[in-house]
């Protein structure tokens, strides 16, 4: 029997369309001793960054209602010792592996996106929801404009890779910036990342985060998300990742009618980290109880 998962983006092909969510899967060799990697379709590894980043001081995750808030600020190993000593261990194994980087300057993404560019790696995802410290802090992903200029930028540097531009969800009209990262040269679009969010200790008086403020992610926000890959599908023709809140095959099956053309999952590998190998298994029995073929069938099939 054909496999029905098998899917298609920008050229690369992954053997189900079950993609590791950058930052809730590390490099992928953390979980390696507890699922089969060469199972799922593909890992977005930790954002990488041109130098090693400490990140946030503890504490930066707390459980929140469905959901969780990070403020784990973007560490990792930086762009040399990601390639030397992550990058050899997780082309061991057949699932794609997407870089997912960023930097706080332009010119820093595109340094960086030049280095992966070159090396072994299936795809890039550019993470644009990062302060521009140049601009006062402001994300490149809440103005049109910025984030027009660093994707063309970056796009100029890629050459051998898709480009993925992650959106950012805290904007009042998610379809102006598919519009702007589709016009820059984007390859596709993985949306959305963590809304803004904050907690506060009634006890203490104080944040629960040392950072104060933080990421939401988890099942809260998958409406949010399932309505911006919506409005996204309607806007632009290029594919869309879909992120946001999937805990089963019927949330796969969701963004793929809502306009999807693949899914990342990411906090339910906090829940449980075999969570995706069930999820595989769920669909392919969708598809082959329902008749598809193929899962792509599905993408954009809402009927409003």
């Amino acid at each position: 029997m054909n496999n029905p998962l098998i899917t298609e983006i920008c050229g690369v092909k992954f053997n189900n369309p079950l993609i590791m969510a950058s930052g809730t899967f590390g490099y992928g060799l953390e979980y390696s001793e507890i699922i089969d990697l060469n199972k799922i379709g593909g890992i977005s590894v930790k954002g990488i960054s041109l130098n090693e980043v400490q990140g946030n001081p503890m504490p930066r995750i707390m459980e929140t209602h469905a959901g969780m808030l990070n403020a784990i600020g973007l560490q990792n190993v930086g762009v040399e010792k990601f390639i030397k000593e992550k990058l050899p261990d997780i082309k061991k194994y057949s699932t794609r592996i997407i870089a997912n980087f960023w930097g706080k300057t332009v010119d820093e993404y595109v340094k960086v996106a030049e280095v992966l560019d070159k090396e072994d790696v299936d795809m890039l995802e550019m993470n644009i929801s990062c302060p521009n410290i140049k601009e006062g802090g402001i994300a490149f992903g809440t103005d049109p404009k910025m984030t027009f200029n660093v994707v063309s930028e970056v796009k100029k540097a890629v050459n051998n890779k898709p480009l993925v531009v992650k959106l950012s969800p805290n904007v009042s009209d998610i379809s102006i910036f598919g519009r702007a990262v589709e016009d820059a040269g984007a390859d596709a679009v993985s949306a959305i990342n963590t809304l803004l969010g904050m907690s506060i200790n009634t006890n203490t008086r104080k944040p629960f985060l040392s950072n104060v403020t933080g990421g939401l992610s988890g099942p809260a926000i998958k409406p949010v998300a399932v309505k911006m890959v919506y409005d996204l599908y309607k806007t632009i023709s290029i594919p869309i990742i879909g992120i946001g809140g999937i805990m089963n095959y019927k949330d796969v099956i969701e963004f793929y009618l809502a306009g999807a053309s693949a899914v990342q999952i990411g906090t339910a590998n906090f829940v449980d980290p075999e969570i995706t190998l069930e999820i595989i298994k769920d669909l392919e029995n969708y598809c082959n109880e329902n008749k598809i073929a193929n899962i792509s069938q599905l993408s954009g099939g809402i009927i409003v």
